[in-house]
C-alpha cells in the first residue's frame, strides 16, 4: 500500500508547536509514509527534519520557482511557481492530512482536503465544521501518536 500523508501547519511557531511536528514526522517515517508539505519553514522544516532523523522520504511542494527556497530537511523540493495556489497540490498529496496549528494558509489546505473528500486530523487550535456528506472529516486529537495512528488508520480505509 502506497502510504501519503501531507502534514500542514504554521510557518512561524513556538519551539513547543516545532517539537510535536518533528515528532509526527518521526513517527510518520517509522510507519513508511512519504510525508509531503509545503518544503518552507515552521511546522514544514520541524516534520522534515523528524522525518529525516528517522531516514524516511518528505517532499517539499514549494510555492516558489526555485528548489533551495526548500528548508534543508527535505528528501526533494519541488518547485511550483504557483505561490499560494500549491496550497492545493500539498492537500491533493495525501491520501490524509495532518495538521498542526496554522493560520490562513494551514485553513485553505485543510478545505481543499475536506472539499476533496479527505480527512484532517488536527493537532492544535485548528476548527472546522464540514457541512455537506460529500467531504472529508475533521477530526481532533491530542498527540502526535493520536494523529499518526489516526492517519495511517484513515488512509488505510481510503
Amino acid at each position: 500500500m502506497v502510504l501519503n500523508v501531507s502534514v500542514i501547519g504554521g510557518s512561524e511557531i513556538p519551539a513547543e508547536t516545532c517539537e510535536v511536528a518533528r515528532e509526527v514526522g518521526r513517527l510518520l517515517a517509522k510507519r513508511g509514509a512519504t510525508v509531503f508539505c509545503g518544503g518552507l519553514q515552521g511546522v514544514m522544516e520541524c516534520v522534515a527534519r523528524g522525518v529525516r532523523e528517522e531516514n524516511g522520504l518528505v517532499i517539499g511542494i514549494l510555492p516558489g520557482s526555485k528548489p533551495e527556497e526548500g528548508n534543508k530537511y527535505l528528501s526533494a523540493a519541488l518547485p511550483t511557481g504557483l505561490g499560494y495556489a500549491r496550497n492545493f497540490l500539498v492537500a491533493r498529496a495525501g491520501k490524509v492530512v495532518i495538521a498542526i496549528d496554522g493560520s490562513t494558509g494551514t485553513i485553505s489546505e485543510a478545505a481543499f482536503a475536506l472539499t476533496e473528500g479527505k480527512d484532517v486530523v488536527a493537532i492544535g487550535t485548528l476548527e472546522f465544521t464540514p457541512k455537506k456528506k460529500n467531504e472529508g472529516r475533521f477530526i481532533k486529537v491530542k498527540t502526535p501518536i493520536e494523529a499518526v495512528e489516526l492517519a495511517i488508520k484513515l488512509a488505510g480505509e481510503s
